[in-house]
């Protein structure tokens, strides 16, 4: 009997650490493309080629600037604090990376006989947890810019601290609005009630409005991209940054960009649902189903991580006074005017009314 439960804990094991490594490069694939889709969109929308040397229409050019970033000289100034100098890009990665565990990335694959989840973890608070982690993110931003010991990236990384807390209110009261709906704060369960009736975004789109504006500001994204307004703060927070604790940082920001636009994905327009198709009809597929259900998901997330590019190099940035106004003065109010009436339309239907 021992014998046989250890046997299961270790395949759950296994399990679990395959699925960590091959989301963790999924992952880490899609970043390091992303920065070749946008200098890609970005010379669409200029009218001119973008990368093109670096093998066949540029598609190694993302291998050519990691080999560039691993290779370059590592410099620490003398004046910084080197422990955290070196803590603070990693800190940021790692909340980028961790965010990733509670998101639901397909149904269940039969392996061997063993129903394997494509979800690294199912916890019942899968919404905190995610809030939890990228609320972490926000210390690796300060504590690069004061280890520094720079007066420009410490500006920008108080810039940066103020902004993610700031819109970071207005994004969990959209959520609230969200979950009123739901009933759950399991990502799974949420995605399971968007297959049986309809996406979330039908009955949110206020709150899937004001969680898009916000997510640009988590991510540090144009037309919130404060904290590393060059023209302003020379280059930002990570000024004083060289060879890959620079990667990290830039890293960090485009995996941000691939997280967001998976939990918005998965909140609000069914995750890994294929739109239009009845998953049931498909269940002969097996395994199959699960691989086409992720890839339904990437397509999803590929659409979101357009729009963050497009606005880019479409919108100017603000002001850190139109920044802030906008966020306390308007979403914020935005988001508790939506969670009202959305309690309001809950209590009513529990009480027998039609809508």
């Amino acid at each position: 009997m021992h014998s046989a439960l250890l046997a299961i804990d270790l395949f759950f094991v296994i399990e679990k650490l395959v699925l960590i490594v091959a989301i963790v490069s999924i992952s880490l694939v899609i970043a390091m493309y992303e920065t070749y889709a946008e200098r890609k969109v970005a010379a669409f929308i200029q009218d001119r080629r973008g990368p093109n040397r670096a093998g066949p229409f540029g598609l190694l050019q993302p291998l050519a600037d990691g080999v560039k970033l691993f290779m370059k000289e590592e410099i620490i100034p003398n004046t910084s604090n080197r422990f955290l100098f070196i803590l603070g890009p990693c800190l940021a990665m790692l909340a980028a990376m961790m965010t990733s565990a509670v998101v639901p990335w397909g149904g269940t694959i039969d392996f061997f006989g063993r129903q394997v989840n494509l979800q690294i973890a199912d916890i019942n608070i899968g919404i905190l947890y995610v809030f939890g982690v990228v609320s972490m993110g926000v210390y690796g931003i300060m504590i690069g810019g004061w280890a520094s010991n720079n007066k420009f990236s410490l500006m920008a990384a108080l810039r940066g601290a103020s902004q993610v807390i700031s819109y970071e209110l207005p994004m969990g009261l959209s959520l609230i609005a969200l979950l009123m709906l739901t009933g759950s704060l399991k990502m799974s369960e949420i995605v399971a009630q968007q297959i049986d009736g309809w996406y979330n975004v039908l009955y949110q789109p206020l709150g899937f409005f004001i969680f898009l504006v916000c997510a640009f500001a988590e991510c540090n994204r144009t037309p919130f991209d404060l904290p590393e307004a060059e023209n302003e703060l020379n280059f930002g927070y990570h000024q004083e940054y060289s060879s890959m604790k620079l990667g990290f940082y830039l890293f960090a920001e485009y995996i941000n960009m691939f997280i967001s636009s998976v939990i918005m994905a998965t909140l609000f327009f069914g995750g890994y649902d294929i739109p239009f198709v009845n998953d049931a009809s498909l269940s002969g597929l097996g395994n199959w189903l699960a691989l086409l259900q992720g890839l339904s998901l990437i397509i999803k997330v590929c659409i979101f991580i357009f729009v963050f590019m497009w606005v880019r190099w479409t919108i100017p940035r603000f002001r850190y006074d139109q920044l802030m106004n906008l966020g306390w003065k308007t979403l914020i109010p935005l988001a508790l005017v939506n969670m009202v009436v959305t309690a309001a339309i809950v209590l009513l239907k529990s009480n027998g009314w039609k809508f």
